[in-house]
């Protein structure tokens, strides 16, 4: 190492050593493999088994929605990740475990850099103190993001900081935000997150031009940019949606959004105090209070915080706007424009969180500097909110409650053993699972009736809402859950509700299950993989095959022929 390099470490020691407290954070990955414990809903069950499928498939590139066999006798290619997913591509080299801890680290990386970037270059005094610009970035990249999004929200500060970069430098903005610019798209979701992002620079584009009277062409060429490299990375789904005529997605029929007033009102005060299950910013208890009383010291010392004031009533809109989406008010324009039937416009809540660590960091700079004894409260505070965040590292906040680890989650060798008992090329039979998430069946191998799915044929879901839709007439509420939604096509059992992990320490039997099991044979059915034991098995013309076992998996198996 060059003198000038260990002189560049030792200048930027704060930032090196934030890094390496990331690096902690994500040991857990590295040390235990697939014995870490990982978050189950909307991760393991759908989109680390959607990236191997489709890394196996042989389908990553297809001119053409070609239907995937794995799945419903027929999956569309659209319904699984783009060919240009830099995502599909770390699991077509590596194993799972590994992809996705790949995937974690530039998550964490690209959420810690960009935010302090974002902070050092446009938003905060060059003199702000590393407290301040380090700690925020850290908190921020330790967020439990949802594990698949990628960049998709944990990118989206990095995101800000380039287009501020070329919206400020134009044509002499430097050619690493150009770079970056190229590479977000490839790690991040344009439906999920990045339509709402670039919506919002073409604004201030426009905003700009109307301030100024001047149009800022490399701004402007950023922005076509993005949006060209989304709109080709989302070919297949573009194409499938509007001019394949032979595909109706299941999503034509979603019937979403009938809470009253008063619960949208609520809701609208959880997600600004609590945020969504996929964009948690953990800002109820220290990051509010905290905006709260840098504001009354801004008044207090006679300050104006235009920022901090524009982000803090930001958050507070947008949270009114996702939890309106879904008020029974809606749904007279919901009912006549298909596009606002099945787009899901309330994910612009997905830009919370970085609204949330900016004004964070604005609340601190003016503790910072007009509070007594401001520094110590805000090194405080900072430390408070790292800890906290640090220890909901997955593998930690998941092993807590007692979730399977991924190797126990997907109990490859279990799964081997009905395999070979079966003794057929599982391409010739179908099976559906009971008691758990079908995508199990899906990552060992097994052809699936029943799948967990953004998008398949409505046809379909209605004709395998026949085989269960005895037990829907039993729950009220799984059949509103199925019918207005329908993106989990499971075996839904009235007993169990809307629980899918029956693992050996709690398989009480089901004592009546009503499925068609003619409707299920007319379907391709073959096989149940039943978690649970069926005590009318005979009457449902269900034959009990084997049941397996092994020590090292959570699940106990009961194989059934539909007979």
């Amino acid at each position: 190492m060059s003198y000038k390099q260990f002189s560049n470490i030792i200048q930027h020691k704060w930032l090196w050593l934030g890094v390496l407290i990331i690096l902690a954070y994500l040991s857990p990955y590295f040390i235990n493999g697939e014995n870490t414990h990982l978050r189950i809903h909307d991760n393991m069950d759908s989109n680390v088994v959607w990236y191997k499928v489709l890394a196996e498939s042989g389908k990553i590139f297809t001119l053409q929605d070609v239907m995937l066999p794995y799945a419903i006798d027929g999956l569309p290619r659209s319904a699984l990740p783009s060919p240009f997913d830099a995502v599909v591509w770390l699991y077509v080299l590596f194993e799972p475990i590994t992809a996705y801890t790949i995937s974690q680290t530039i998550m964490r990386l690209a959420a810690y850099f960009g935010m302090y970037l974002l902070l050092t270059r446009f938003v905060l005094a060059k003199d702000t103190t590393p407290w301040i610009t380090v700690g925020v970035s850290l908190a921020f990249a330790m967020l439990p993001y949802w594990p698949s999004g990628a960049l998709s929200i944990a990118g989206i500060p990095l995101a800000l900081y380039v287009f501020l970069t070329i919206r400020k430098y134009k044509s002499e903005a430097p050619k690493h935000v150009w770079v970056f610019l190229v590479i977000i798209p490839f790690f991040s979701n344009f439906i999920l997150s990045f339509v709402f992002f670039v919506g919002l620079m073409g604004v201030l584009w426009l905003v700009d031009y109307i301030r100024q009277k001047e149009w800022n062409w490399s701004f402007f060429k950023a922005l076509c940019l993005m949006t060209s490299m989304y709109l080709v990375k989302n070919y297949l789904l573009i194409t499938s949606m509007f001019f394949d005529s032979n595909f109706t997605s299941h999503r034509e029929e979603l019937d979403l959004g009938y809470n009253s007033f008063e619960r949208s009102y609520e809701l609208a005060w959880e997600n600004f105090l609590y945020g969504h299950t996929h964009d948690e910013a953990h800002q109820a208890y220290i990051i509010v209070p905290i905006i709260l009383f840098a504001l009354f010291l801004a008044i207090f010392k006679k300050v104006q915080p235009k920022l901090l004031i524009t982000l803090f009533l930001s958050n507070l809109i947008l949270s009114f706007w996702y939890a309106f989406w879904y008020w029974e008010g809606w749904r007279l324009i919901k009912d006549e424009i298909s596009i606002v039937n099945t787009f899901n416009f309330a994910r612009i809540h997905f830009l919370d969180p970085t609204i949330w660590y900016i004004a964070f960091a604005i609340a601190l700079v003016i503790i910072w500097k007009y509070a007594k004894l401001g520094k110590y409260l805000v090194i405080l505070v900072l430390i408070a909110q790292s800890l906290y965040l640090f220890v909901l590292t997955e593998d930690i906040k998941y092993g807590e409650v007692g979730t399977p680890t991924f190797n126990e989650f997907y109990s490859e060798e279990l799964f081997t053993e009905i395999k070979q008992y079966i003794g057929e090329d599982p391409s010739s039979y179908r099976v559906v699972s009971i008691g758990m998430h079908p995508t199990i069946a899906q990552y060992n191998g097994f052809y699936t009736l029943d799948t967990y799915n953004n998008s398949f044929p409505l046809e379909y879901k209605h004709n395998f809402r026949e085989v269960i839709a005895d037990e829907l007439d039993k729950s009220p509420s799984l059949k509103n859950y199925f019918d207005t939604w329908g993106g989990r096509l499971y075996m839904y059992v009235a007993e169990h509700g809307e629980n899918y992990m029956f693992t050996k320490d709690r398989n009480e039997p089901i004592q009546q299950l009503d499925i068609n099991t003619e409707a299920l044979k007319n379907l391709g059915g073959d096989y149940i993989l039943s978690a649970v034991p069926i005590n009318n098995a005979d009457e449902i013309n269900l034959e009990l095959e084997n049941r397996f076992e092994h020590e090292d998996s959570p699940w106990e198996i009961y194989l059934y022929q539909v007979s």
